[in-house]
């Protein structure tokens, strides 16, 4: 048999950035007879030419070429493609990573399916999740299953489905180029076939790149062509010219990029208006946002102070979501939350109202007068407003969207003004959040994003007045596991599955520390999310002054019971206060907090504050100890110069001038 799967590596002055992926690609678990690596080098200057000609030398399967520089990878992946062999090819960039077994994996599922391109999941530690991972598919379609939200190039696509309808990277190529080669494939192949259920390649961040608006129109209006000539007229056809409308033509024109360029802004702002006025309708424009409408009539009438204005604003808007109740039932984490859109200015979205309509209120800069009901009129939107719940693994970037009821209220906000939020209720399955499977350990993070009204934001979910929920619960699925909530110091909730430990499971949940003082005595009343059946191992706590001076109370932590349904139990510790220093009472100044145990010492997430004899508790990201001078009691210098004649004098001199100058 000859080669299964053809991988096309692009590097260009990678640094150490390339090892993760050069290592993935070259340990797969397909047997190296079965695949090729094809290692392309853009022109690199810092020595990773001569580090891939000696990776080729000692693999049978690896392959360098070396190109002169051209600043894209577009090219690179030309030749990669024109030199290889094998019956699949898939792209990836120097920051990607695959997974051992993605190789493997992808095939496979290619061949059951007889695919023309065969989708794995892909992970990402930034932006927006990517839902076409919704679920596994073997027969994938454009529109229905989202996959415009996937044209990046990392897929397997098969090698003479590309040769056959010549597809390749338009060239020099910027990210729409990109995008098109995906898009043009989508189009063309038979069979689109989506693999969800197995992680396949971690992106990797890609460095910023200018797009030349040149380039990009021209490239756009070839694509454009492709899709007239692959679907028919129709909404179809109307809703993928929308999407590029969106994201190709609008979108752009509110980058910080665009609005502060006055140089380039006058030209690419030509050029939209023309590409508007050949192939993008005024009918198109029900496919857009409510801003994304403002721009294309400000374009339209030719007011780009009034694009410029709005850019300004929009850039600041975000998502306010707040938690009103976390309980478990059973094994599943429910959540009550309510989620409504910020503004450029930080404050709630609010709509006008005229009869029973709603209407955008453009921001203050901005001339009203210019957009007609037409293009402020956001009944409809808000009528399909909806909110979209995740939870992602904050080492992996994994996603997994979460089932969801939810309603849109419109609530009154003053004469002829309203707001529009949306309440919802998820579940978190422990057991089978992860597309039927229990979540993996780790530390997940639970985030929402909105649809609807003016714009689209996304946020963590919080409740910035503190923890609700503290209470951890044992899941039986695939063994018997720990899983507890977990709070941020905003108040953002997480899911801690399997702590390591006793220790870590109470630092989970440290930020609902409270104090209390009496008889000269402060009282930390730690929440307990699981006590195991033993009462878990001895606890001490230990403060540790973060000033100049090397500082260190301790005190037995003993756990108590706690709130039925609310809390398993609390950790006490009883601790001397004090209004001046001293050896075993927390003096004055800032201390950061600790659990001992047998086994380990593990961090607490808060800091006590202590200032005339009064105890508060801080977050201990907000205390920062104190550097400890050179010149220190205890230190090697200070011990040297009690020693010698006359040194003490030059020290106490030293030591107030370092106060003064350097403090």
């Amino acid at each position: 048999m000859g080669v299964k799967v053809s991988v096309i590596v692009n590097v260009h002055n990678p640094g150490d950035t390339a090892d993760a992926c050069l290592r993935s690609a070259l340990e797969q678990t397909m047997p190296a007879a079965d695949y090729e690596v094809i290692l392309v080098d853009d022109g690199s200057t810092d020595g990773i030419g001569e580090r891939l000609d000696a990776i080729a030398a000692a693999r049978d399967n690896v392959r360098t070429f070396h190109l002169p520089y051209t600043g894209s990878p577009m090219r690179g992946r030309n030749v990669g493609l024109a030199a290889a062999t094998g019956d699949y090819v898939y792209f990836l960039d120097q920051r990607d990573r695959l997974e051992r077994d993605a190789l493997a994996v992808m095939h496979e599922r290619a061949v059951e399916t007889d695919a023309d391109v065969l989708i794995g999941r892909l992970v990402r530690d930034h932006g927006s999740p990517l839902v076409a991972f919704a679920r596994s598919t073997a027969r994938a379609d454009i529109l229905r299953d989202r996959l415009l939200c996937l044209l990046s190039p990392q897929q397997l696509y098969r090698r003479a489905f590309l040769e056959e309808h010549e597809l390749g990277f338009g060239m020099p190529g910027g990210r729409l180029a990109e995008q098109a080669f995906v898009m043009r494939a989508y189009l063309q192949a038979k069979v689109i076939a989506v693999l969800a259920e197995h992680i396949c390649c971690h992106l990797g961040e890609r460095p910023k790149a200018e797009e030349d608006p040149r380039a990009m129109v021209k490239e756009l209006r070839g694509l454009l062509d492709d899709i007239d000539t692959y679907v028919g007229k129709g909404r179809q056809r109307d809703r993928m010219y929308g999407y590029w409308f969106r994201y190709a033509v609008l979108r752009p024109l509110l980058t910080s990029r665009f609005a502060d360029s006055s140089v380039d802004r006058g030209m690419h702002f030509r050029l939209v208006q023309e590409l508007m006025s050949e192939r993008f309708p005024e009918r198109l424009d029900r496919y857009l946002p409510c801003q994304l409408r403002a721009v294309a009539a400000f374009v339209r009438e030719g007011r780009l102070d009034q694009i410029v204005m709005l850019a300004g604003s929009s850039r600041r808007a975000g998502l306010h979501a707040e938690l009103t109740e976390v309980r478990w039932d059973a094994h599943v984490l429910v959540l009550e939350l309510t989620v409504e859109v910020k503004g450029g200015d930080g404050r709630l979205d609010r709509y006008r109202t005229d009869g029973t309509r709603l209407h955008w209120i453009p921001p203050r800069a901005i001339d009203a007068k210019l957009l007609g009901d037409s293009v402020t009129d956001v009944s409809e939107a808000v009528e399909r407003a909806r909110i979209e719940v995740y939870v992602r693994h904050a080492e992996t970037g994994v996603v997994h969207f979460l089932p969801l009821a939810q309603r849109v209220e419109v609530v009154e906000d003053g004469r002829r003004r309203v707001r529009v939020q949306i309440k919802g209720e998820t579940r978190i399955d422990v057991t089978a959040a992860a597309l039927g499977e229990p979540l993996s350990p780790g530390h997940w993070e639970v985030h929402v994003r909105m649809f609807g009204g003016a714009t689209q934001a996304r946020s963590r979910v919080s409740h910035p007045d503190g923890p609700l929920n503290c209470l951890g619960v044992l899941a039986q699925r695939p063994r018997t596991r720990l899983v507890v909530p977990c709070w941020t110091d905003r108040g953002e909730l997480g899911l801690a599955v399997e702590p390591r430990s006793f220790s870590e499971s109470i630092a989970l949940v440290s930020p609902g520390v409270e104090v209390k003082q009496m008889d000269g005595h402060a009282y930390v009343v730690l929440p307990v999310p699981y006590v195991p059946p033993s009462g878990g191992p001895p606890l001490e706590l230990v403060l540790r002054s973060a000033g100049r001076r090397d500082r260190e109370v301790c005190a037995p932590a003993l756990v108590e019971a706690g709130v039925p349904g609310k809390l398993a139990g609390q950790l006490v510790a009883k601790l001397p206060v004090s209004r001046l220093p001293s050896a075993d009472h927390l003096g004055p100044g800032s201390w950061l907090t600790s659990l001992r145990s047998p086994d380990e010492e593990v961090g607490l997430r808060f800091a006590l504050e202590v200032r005339r004899g009064k105890v508060e508790v801080r977050p201990a990201a907000a205390v920062a100890p104190e550097r400890r001078s050179a010149m220190g009691r205890g230190t090697m210098l200070h011990r040297i110069c009690r020693r010698l004649p006359g040194a003490r004098h030059i020290m106490r001199l030293a030591r107030a001038g370092g106060h003064r100058y350097l403090s």
